[in-house]
């Protein structure tokens, strides 16, 4: 009997331990989201096919998503159309969270938000027949240590007009990726600043297709303005000097890229 109840007591005692070990834990990793500069970002790229299609996704992420988002507390969404190619009726939509558990609470937060299940009832009565996307591809990144946080162009913040490219590099293997993670951090970023591309994110793919990859976006009042940006960062002495360290060569295995213009509702 006595042994009945000393196991009791240790089991009671063990638990308790455990419990508060995992409250510490819990407190730790807060506290380590909580000092981190670095934000998150979801790429998402909405796959549509009509411009009847195009319509309804648009309304709700103008109507029913982003105004969820405004009330968690999350900004500087960029909604972006393609600019060149006057078939694609795809929709690409940048989301910055400040900590992981930001990101994980969306899902449950969007499903207790009677607004935004009111907002979203167009897009969610399609029928399975007719969806008003085929597919939401989406890739998840951490930002550079070089560029933190989403830096909105002067352009966005006036409400002028103004274009984007989007930018993927793709690495053969991860030593490489990190490679060219830290050739950004280490001048790159500084120089696509000093020649005006006004870089608006960098961020390292942690999930998602083709990695190990990083993307980027560059803005700029035109397309002209964009090319004379890039023509000032080639002819630029500490990217002559940069691009000649041996640690930094082959480091880029594909690059991809996309111009795209801001929705009248984005707001970058």
């Amino acid at each position: 009997m006595q042994h009945q109840v000393d196991r009791r007591a240790f089991l009671a005692g063990s638990l308790a331990s455990a419990t508060t070990l995992g409250a510490a834990g819990a407190i730790e990793v807060q506290a380590a989201e909580s000092k981190s500069t670095q934000e998150f970002y979801e790429l998402r790229h909405y796959g549509v096919k009509t411009a009847e299609q195009k319509k309804i996704v648009s309304n709700f992420l103008q109507k029913a998503l982003l105004p969820a988002f405004s009330r968690m507390g999350i900004d500087r969404i960029g909604v972006f159309e393609s600019l060149d190619k006057e078939d694609d009726q795809s929709i690409f939509v940048l989301i910055p969270f400040s900590t992981l558990q930001a990101f994980s609470d969306v899902i449950p937060r969007l499903a207790e938000d009677a607004d935004y299940q009111k907002n979203a009832q167009e897009l969610f009565s399609q029928s399975v027949k007719s969806p008003a996307y085929s597919r939401i591809n989406s890739k998840f990144m951490k930002a550079f240590s070089g560029m933190p946080v989403v830096e909105m162009p002067a352009q966005s913040k006036a409400g002028k007009p103004r274009i984007f490219e989007l930018r993927t590099y793709e690495s053969h293997n991860a030593d490489t990726a990190v490679r060219k993670v830290d050739m950004f951090n280490s001048g790159e970023i500084d120089i696509m600043r000093d020649v005006k591309m006004a870089p608006v994110f960098f961020g390292e793919t942690l999930i998602g297709d083709d990695v190990p990859n990083l993307t980027y976006m560059l803005s700029a009042s035109d397309m002209d303005a964009h090319k004379e940006h890039w023509k000032g960062f080639l002819s630029h002495p500490e990217w002559d000097r940069m691009k000649k360290i041996p640690k930094y060569k082959g480091t880029v295995s594909k690059i991809r890229n996309w111009f795209l213009r801001p929705t009248e509702y984005s707001q970058i």
